[in-house]
């Protein structure tokens, strides 16, 4: 072997040992989620956030959508997939006996996945899903020493009970485990004040910091450019967004000289997401549709054609869809596709409107998707509920709506002129000024200073950079 070979070898012996001894430096820590990473964007924001300040990351969940790119192409975060529980719906197992299974299951997959990966100094879990989570981790962090922290999203009790009765023995036995459990836990976050105040009153539990969601850095305003090209590559999948001219869409039109414009006659584009289920109505929209289908039957000169896109998946997609394919409306088109993680946020930026269906089962969390919209610059109707106000303030920098025929009006006045100037926008001229403060405030900024100090409090968790 010659002198050359050797020296290289040495060097990459080297470089491996100052890897190696780099991530013995940065402390560990364990972000677990009983669900599908790809849609878990605040757990994925703690991942990163934890990697960019000096911690290496296991972060524990479920395959299924595909996460961002930059989460994956972190090297100080490694995503560890869990194998799920099979289904038993249909083979007819009783249901009491199916539950009884599935938490069996997650309790020793996850207790395995936790003991099998790297020893970590801190393990932050999301609530809700906490069944059978947090019992499982406090239990591994017992038995480890390690530091447990819950990020509070919810109450997973209030979500059970809107599928069985609040009196349902599972839902007691449900809420006395996060009850319990939390109360061990050293600390935590949560999404709201209503739900700080919530935690101490009536829970118990006080070392809890608030974090408010921040829009991630992928969720920003698009140039015309940008637009035009995600009207095309939707157009090939979507005719309601394309035209006879390939250098125009429904909605741009590229000219000769090159420049790019807006077209006069564009419909509106209306955006909405949604998990399909209990807790987020999809009925109260489709009247509200029904309701512009007719107005724009009979004032055809003052109200644009409209496209709406929702998406999301859940169980209750296929119904709704069937719906509306009978409903054969001309003047509505309504799209739900499944869009990637990087097509989402230029949707989000090239839309008129939002409107968000979520109402919370608790009352006390606060809506991730209108904190996208408002990261994109995108105005939002919201239906309205207790914790609300703290992200969405009524004609500051969105719309506040409480049934399906209130949501109708506000569609009906938003869009009557468009795309003209119109005397409703120029009433709320001031959203878009309020929204772009919002968008000032990132998540990262807000991480350091709320939930960093949960991580370092005693000074030895990690070592920062």
């Amino acid at each position: 072997m010659s002198s050359d070979d050797d020296q290289d070898q040495e060097h990459d012996e080297e470089q491996k040992h100052e890897t190696e001894e780099s991530e013995c430096e940065r402390g560990h820590v364990s972000v677990v989620v009983l669900g599908d990473l790809g849609h878990s964007p605040r757990m994925t924001y703690h991942a990163l956030s934890l990697s960019q300040e000096g911690y290496e990351v296991n972060l524990v969940g479920y395959a299924g959508s595909k996460p961002q790119e930059d989460l994956l192409n972190d090297q100080h975060i490694t995503l560890t997939y869990m194998r799920p529980p099979p289904n038993l719906s249909n083979t007819g197992v009783p249901k009491i006996l199916s539950f009884v299974f599935k938490v069996l299951w997650q309790s020793l997959v996850l207790f395995f996945t936790l003991i099998m990966g790297p020893r970590a100094k801190a393990l932050l879990l999301q609530n809700p899903p906490g069944v059978p989570a947090m019992p499982v981790c406090w239990f591994y962090c017992f038995l480890t020493r390690t530091k447990f922290f819950i990020d509070w999203h919810n109450y997973g009790y209030t979500i059970l009970a809107l599928s069985l009765r609040k009196s349902h023995p599972l839902v007691f036995i449900y809420r006395m485990t996060e009850k319990v459990f939390g109360k061990l836990a050293q600390g935590g976050l949560c999404v709201t004040k209503a739900m700080k105040v919530d935690l101490e009153s009536n829970w118990g539990i006080h070392r809890v910091t608030v974090l408010y969601d921040r829009p991630a850095e992928r969720f920003h305003s698009l140039t015309l450019e940008e637009k035009h090209n995600l009207f095309l590559k939707l157009s090939s999948s979507f005719p309601c967004f394309s035209s006879d001219d390939p250098d125009k869409t429904a909605f741009t039109e590229r000219y000769a000289d090159g420049r790019l414009d807006l077209c006069e006659d564009r419909p509106a584009l209306l955006v909405s997401s949604t998990s399909w289920t209990e807790d987020e109505d999809f009925s109260i929209l489709f009247h509200a549709l029904q309701d512009y289908e007719n107005v724009r039957q009979e004032f055809p000169d003052h109200y644009p054609r409209l496209v709406v896109v929702v998406t999301g998946k859940g169980p209750m997609k296929e119904y709704y869809t069937s719906l509306v394919e009978n409903q054969h409306w001309t003047n509505v088109v309504l799209l739900t596709p499944w869009l990637t993680a990087e097509d989402y946020p230029k949707l989000l930026a090239s839309a008129d409107l939002g409107v968000c269906l979520h109402f919370s089962s608790s009352g006390l969390d606060l809506p991730m998707k209108v904190v996208d919209m408002f990261g994109s610059g995108l105005p939002v109707a919201a239906i309205s509920y207790l914790a609300l106000p703290e992200l969405v303030k009524h004609n500051e920098n969105g719309l506040i709506f409480k049934t399906k025929e209130e949501l109708a009006n506000l569609l009906q006045d938003w869009f009557r002129g468009f795309p003209r100037e119109t005397a409703i926008k120029e009433t709320y001229y001031d959203f878009y000024k309020n929204i772009d403060e919002f968008r000032r405030l990132q998540w990262h900024p807000c991480w350091t200073c709320n939930a960093l100090p949960l991580f370092g409090q005693d000074g030895n968790v990690a070592k920062h950079n």
